[in-house]
């Protein structure tokens, strides 16, 4: 089963928490340290695996500070 990848740009990003609210499988949070704007970023956090790369993430973030990606593995 292929291994889903959301990388956020933590300098992009500015808390602004959509990504949050929209994940359906609740993997994303805001940080609890600033970027270098002082905005608090969003995290992605899946060591389960759950991400099945839906796009709801990419598609609110209104700045271009989200990718979703595939992970390549040896299996």
């Amino acid at each position: 089963m292929p291994k889903f990848l959301v990388k956020i740009d933590q300098e992009r990003c500015k808390g602004c928490g959509l990504c949050v609210e929209f994940c359906p499988l609740g993997l994303i949070g805001l940080g609890k340290s600033p970027n270098t704007a002082g905005h608090y970023p969003a995290r992605f956090k899946d060591d389960e695996g759950k991400c099945k790369a839906c796009g709801i993430c990419y598609t609110v973030c209104p700045e271009p500070a989200i990718e979703v990606s595939k992970e390549e593995t040896n299996e």
